[in-house]
């Protein structure tokens, strides 16, 4: 369904979203292989601020909305 590359993001998104942000070598590689300094810095910063945000609301008990 996805291509290599955003399966690779999908692997750090899995390994940041249950961590404070642990990257094991093998999935920060993985990400090199298909992304520049600049795109896994972008793409960290994404996966970081939705994991925020649903931290955010789960703390504050927001209810989910359709």
């Amino acid at each position: 369904m996805f291509d290599e590359p955003w399966r690779a993001a999908m692997r750090l998104a899995d390994a940041m979203t249950p961590t404070p942000g642990i990257v094991s070598q093998p999935v920060y590689d993985d990400l090199a292989s298909h992304w520049s300094a600049a795109q896994i810095v972008e793409i960290t910063a994404v996966i970081a601020m939705f994991n925020f945000f649903n931290r955010f609301a789960h703390a504050l008990a927001i209810p989910v909305t359709t």
